[in-house]
């Protein structure tokens, strides 16, 4: 589903124009985004919970050349769909 097919399916089913929907789903995206950048997860009740995790420097191989590389540490976001989401989506 792409961006506008969602902002169609919240304007139609909360009632908004699509400007509201489109206006509601950018704000809830950069709440989102900016929450995790201060290092806060953000629990969804019933839907799932978006979090940063630090993963470790690791050993990798370039495979242009085989040679050996250090892929450095990083922080990324995961999420973790709560248990009624699964429920629904049968996982």
């Amino acid at each position: 589903m792409s961006k506008a097919e969602l902002i169609e399916k919240i304007a139609a089913q909360a009632k908004l124009t699509k400007a509201d929907a489109d206006r509601a789903l950018t704000a809830f995206i950069g709440i989102v985004k900016a929450s995790l950048k201060n290092g806060n997860d953000v629990p969804l009740a019933g839907f799932g919970t978006f979090a940063t995790v630090d993963r470790a420097a690791r050993q990798g191989r370039n495979p242009q050349t085989g040679k050996t590389i250090t892929i450095a540490a990083k922080k990324v976001v995961k999420f973790r769909p709560g248990k009624s989401l699964k429920d629904e989506v049968g996982g």
